[in-house]
């Protein structure tokens, strides 16, 4: 067996086995070309073959890394992410970033929370979050502890919800964004744009920002009679 391949294949085992869990550094370079008794060409060809294959990820200057699953979420569900990065077995922890009482402007009427955030997964930034909650359908959103609970996850519990909308884009992030959620300005990630309404009238409008190579999106649908 061929040393590249030989590489590929023992570091795909290690982490297809659970001995190293998403997020886990794997070795430099050096350390498994000294391991392996080989180039550090070979090391990082073998090294690119896994990070095409989805099972690490290679960051600039950082190193490589186990890659972490995508998350599949329906279309046409409003999801929580807090259950959805706990089913994949990793630590779920919400952190605010700010809130205030503001104009909302076109996204909805009256006064609204304005509320931002980051969505962490296994202590990394899973998805970033910026939230409009109409204060004149949802009062009790004034006095809720959105640094202790994720207001999609409060919103989820509280308030029943009738129609929701969402549109779905692939950007880039902004640099800001970028470096919170670890990938680089010019990577694809998806936006996610939702409105949702309780009996005609707008609750909360969200933009999530997900990394592309960890998040997607699933619709199943029946044909019609």
């Amino acid at each position: 067996m061929n040393p590249a391949r030989r590489i590929r294949e023992e570091i795909a085992a290690s982490i297809q086995s659970g001995e190293w869990r998403p997020g886990d550094r794997v070795p430099t370079e050096q350390e498994l070309a000294a391991r392996y008794g080989c180039a550090r060409a070979t090391v990082s060809k073998a090294l690119g073959e896994l990070a095409a294959s989805g099972l690490v990820e290679r960051r600039r200057k950082a190193g490589t890394f186990v890659a972490h699953p995508p998350v599949h979420s329906a279309v046409m569900t409003v999801p929580d992410l807090a259950e959805l990065i706990a089913a994949r077995g990793e630590a779920y922890r919400w952190e605010l970033a700010s809130l205030e009482t503001a104009d909302a402007g076109d996204d909805l009427a009256g006064p609204a929370l304005r509320i931002e955030g980051v969505h962490m997964a296994a202590g990394e930034a899973f998805a970033l979050e910026r939230r409009f909650i109409a204060l004149g359908e949802v009062p009790e959103a004034a006095d809720a502890d959105f640094a202790r609970v994720a207001p999609g996850t409060w919103l989820l519990g509280h308030i029943p919800w009738t129609q929701a909308r969402h549109v779905i884009r692939a950007v880039n992030p902004t640099r800001k964004e970028a470096a919170l959620l670890t990938t680089g300005v010019g990577a694809a990630c998806l936006e996610l744009d939702r409105t949702t309404w309780r009996a005609g009238r707008v609750v909360t409008h969200v933009r999530q920002l997900f990394r592309g190579d960890r998040f997607d999106l699933v619709a199943e649908f029946n044909a019609g009679p």
